[in-house]
């Protein structure tokens, strides 16, 4: 008979994302344990022995027909494929997976205690498993404190340096930390490579390898972190071009992005909803999909971006880009709406193979909401980011530009919308966003930098 159990991640090692990773994927390849779910993936400094490295730790959920000591088996047998070695009894590794449930049972042995002895006064145990099972408790009849493990929780002495939870993006540029009071918000640059975009009209489109390298050059030195690659236009109305075209416009970007040596610690995202584009763009060199539909207008996406193993920003919108202004009726209002679509897109995602560290959400501003939703999104985005269930996400905004913007500011030109722009990314920052997307880099470097100044330090 299957059982769920939960396996506690740990590294302190090496690259201690990659290793969580393929930890993951070994259990997998057994063909006895099933990775149903994973948690975040969560940064804090080491227990017990002190003088050694941050540890990177989370939870995952697997599904399992093996006995608990099969099941430790199996675990012991992939730290060792992956070269553990245990030096100092909770000192340094590559790589630590320890059972903490299995079912509602309880076991124990001199090489096994289900629940896990500790498991209460660890918070990067605790807090891991709270985004997967945050109701559940401990099995009837242990000996140890009851209650729920979000209880459990709320009830551990505050620590000095809090768990952050990690995003990877690229393997030369740091991860996103999205809940450390001191992170910086990362400025995602916008390089269409389209010849209709509402807000460039075409300003990269057929440009020459040089004139290219030189404009990624300049979103570069005037702050930009990811660069952002859109080979078809999302605005409303704007003609659906073929696969092939949308590859023809962004493998040239991605090849000049790669030729440039200043962008070795930038992280490349393709803008597109495409399962196709986005396999080639990664297998190109690009890192991040960015994906307008959060896998809706693509049933291949998820699961290709899974295989794939690459981080995926989930953006929120309805119907498509040339129906989506139908769409913006939220009985319960835009931000529950939005939560709880985006609630349903990451539950495909992980049900697609998609590890929750890899996912970025947006709420789409702009994409099935009018001018007062896009603005209550604004308002409300430390909500959304407390949400239950989507707590410990990283958050993208897009604000650069948009057509609300010029509405309220009265500026028709989509260039010049600056100083809109400006206060909106400064209200997103204020919010909690991990990410702004913006068009006019220099001037919303400069934003971020003073934005984070007086809100994250």
């Amino acid at each position: 008979m299957k059982q769920c159990a939960y396996v506690a991640l740990g590294s302190n090692l090496g690259d201690r994302v990659a290793m969580i990773e393929q930890a993951c994927n070994e259990m997998d390849q057994t063909g006895k344990i099933r990775v149903l779910r994973t948690s975040s993936l969560w940064e804090t400094k080491a227990m017990y022995v002190l003088d050694q490295d941050k540890f990177v730790n989370g939870v995952c959920e697997v599904e399992t027909s093996l006995s608990p000591i099969e099941l430790l088996d199996e675990l012991q047998g992939i730290e060792n494929k992956m070269g553990r070695v245990k030096v100092v009894d909770k000192g340094p590794r590559n790589i630590d997976l320890d059972i903490v449930l299995y079912g509602n049972e309880t076991f124990m042995n001199d090489r096994l205690q289900i629940p896990h002895k500790l498991m209460l006064e660890r918070d990067f145990v605790l807090r891991p498993l709270c985004e997967l099972i945050p109701h559940h408790g401990l099995p009837p009849h242990v000996d140890l404190p009851a209650g729920s493990f979000q209880y459990q929780l709320s009830h551990l002495p505050k620590s000095p340096d809090p768990l952050s939870p990690l995003t990877p993006l690229a393997p030369n540029v740091a991860h996103i930390a999205s809940q450390h009071a001191q992170r910086k918000t990362r400025v995602m640059s916008i390089l269409n490579v389209t010849p209709d975009s509402f807000s460039d009209g075409g300003k990269h489109f057929n440009m020459s390898s040089s004139q290219l390298g030189d404009a990624i050059r300049s979103h570069i030195a005037n702050g930009a972190t990811i660069l952002d690659l859109g080979g078809q236009s999302t605005r409303p109305g704007a003609p659906q071009v073929s696969s092939n075209e949308e590859l023809q416009r962004v493998l040239p970007a991605i090849e000049a992005i790669k030729n440039t040596p200043e962008a070795n610690h930038v992280a490349i995202s393709v803008d597109t909803y495409r399962a196709d584009v986005a396999e080639a763009a990664i297998k190109a060199g690009a890192h991040i999909v960015n994906d307008v539909s959060a896998g809706l207008l693509d049933d291949n996406m998820l699961s290709t971006v899974a295989r794939l193993g690459v981080t995926i920003c989930l953006m929120h919108m309805r119907g498509t880009p040339e129906t989506m202004n139908r769409f913006t009726t939220y009985p319960d209002g835009v931000i529950t709406g939005v939560a709880v679509d985006l609630l349903e897109r990451v539950r495909a995602a992980e049900e697609a193979g998609i590890r929750r560290w890899r996912i970025i959400l947006d709420p789409g501003i702009g994409f099935a909401k009018n001018q007062e939703q896009n603005l209550e999104l604004l308002r409300g985005l430390d909500k959304l980011r407390r949400w239950p269930g989507l707590e410990g996400f990283p958050w993208l905004i897009g604000a650069s530009r948009k057509k609300f913007v010029g509405s309220i500011t009265g500026v028709k030109e989509a260039k010049e919308r600056i100083w809109g722009t400006a206060s909106a990314v400064t209200a997103a920052v204020q919010g909690g966003a991990d990410v702004v997307r913006v068009h006019d880099v220099k001037e919303m470097t400069q934003v971020v930098k003073m934005a984070d100044a007086i809100w994250r330090y």
